[in-house]
């Protein structure tokens, strides 16, 4: 890892596939304060998803009652998995002694903005999220929803943990910007199917589109046009592994 900087600012996104059950949290709880003691000047702005499967469950609930549920309520339903992950993160580190607080969406900032826009553009307001910082080492944030006019809570798409961890990884001028997946990071084929599948160090953001073109997004494709758009480099990577993880950039310096 790079020398500390004063008050760096280090984005982690915590992935469904990463907070399987209630042990996982516990894990990630002791992998940010690993991560502490690394570089105690280090302020982690971490996003969180649901637990693993919890978004399908929950939509699976809402077309149980009704068949054609109202997106806004589906979103409103979908919001209690990512507020759950924030809380039981944020409970874990305070029990480890961490100067840790979650936010709520309304408090993380992110706004979509719809007028007249096939695709909305999403703003970053980042005072609430500033004030966090100043007074804690770790700040908990849900991914996957912003706020539209009004107040609304909505949702960024399926795998829009990622666009919230780079838009604010932006926003704040992180050092690093670390996506936290269930596999070590970017390989030639899938290992699952493909034990002889090589692993990557480094890819560029045109490769991995491609990528997720063709199937294999492990990344959410919108995030990575993001990141590629502000020049933001990506660290996609496993919790516990034995590698680094794969840089994603435009260039492999």
């Amino acid at each position: 890892m790079d020398g500390c900087g004063l008050r760096r600012v280090v984005v982690i996104k915590l992935g469904g596939s990463v907070l399987v059950d209630d042990e996982a949290y516990r894990q990630a709880a002791r992998f940010l304060v690993s991560r502490l003691h690394e570089c105690s000047e280090e302020r982690f702005l971490t996003v969180v998803s649901a637990q693993n499967d919890l978004t399908d469950k929950l939509e699976k609930l809402a077309r149980g009652i009704t068949r054609y549920p109202n997106p806004r309520t589906v979103d409103l339903l979908w919001a209690t998995g990512e507020m759950r992950s924030v809380a039981l993160l944020t409970l874990h580190l305070e029990e480890l002694g961490v100067r840790v607080v979650g936010l709520n969406i309304h408090e993380t900032g992110l706004h979509l903005n719809e007028a007249g826009k096939a695709r909305p553009i999403v703003q970053v307001v980042s005072q609430q999220i500033n004030r966090a910082l100043e007074g804690h080492s770790v700040v908990v944030v849900p991914g996957f929803f912003g706020t539209k006019e009004g107040g609304m809570i909505a949702s960024l798409g399926r795998s829009g943990s990622d666009l919230s961890a780079v838009l604010l990884a932006d926003e704040f001028n992180a050092g690093r910007c670390e996506l936290i997946k269930d596999v070590e990071g970017y390989f030639t084929e899938d290992p699952g199917s493909n034990p002889g599948a090589n692993y990557l160090p480094w890819i560029s953001y045109e490769t991995a589109v491609e990528m997720a073109e063709r199937g294999c997004e492990l990344v959410q494709r919108v995030a990575l046009e993001a990141a590629r758009q502000r020049g933001l480099q990506l660290v996609v990577r496993k919790l516990d592994g034995e590698v680094p993880g794969t840089v994603v950039s435009s260039d492999a310096n």
